[in-house]
């Protein structure tokens, strides 16, 4: 038995996972970019600096293509715009992906779009490493100097 009631059967709550999962994939990018920004204007120093980079960098890796954390921040709000698509595709593929069975909840589909910002956020911290390697220089030691 689910824990809440279904209103109109398995078939309208798939329905209305499809549709408001998408929107719902903004979610782990608006907590991440909440973290980084509250870790960057809160502390001033190297463990939250380098919180306030990976996730900034995990919430929009757009930022890394506009140069952060050496450019100039105009070019921020830009890249994080530029981000919104693929956070939107994701929650797109986490409710199909939640939707396959028969019988979904929003369970699954936080399951989904946990793997998949798990995902991103590596894909971050690699984009950090490798960008740290080509540069010969820390990134941490650097935003926080």
């Amino acid at each position: 038995m689910p824990p809440e009631p279904l209103i109109a059967g398995p078939r309208w709550y798939r329905t209305r996972i499809r549709v408001f999962g998408p929107l719902l994939g903004l979610v782990p990018m608006a907590l991440l970019g909440a973290i980084a920004w509250l870790s960057l204007r809160i502390a001033n120093g190297r463990t939250s600096g380098l919180l306030g980079l990976v996730a900034g960098v995990s919430a929009a890796p757009g930022l890394l293509f506009a140069g952060a954390p050496f450019a100039d921040d105009s070019r921020y709000p830009m890249a994080i715009v530029a981000i919104v698509p693929l956070w939107l595709f994701l929650g797109l593929v986490a409710s199909r992906r939640a939707t396959r069975s028969t019988v979904a909840s929003w369970r699954d589909f936080w399951r989904e779009m946990t793997f998949l910002t798990i995902a991103v956020v590596l894909g971050a911290i690699v984009a950090l490493a490798a960008a740290t390697m080509i540069l010969d220089e820390s990134l941490v030691e650097w935003q926080l100097a």
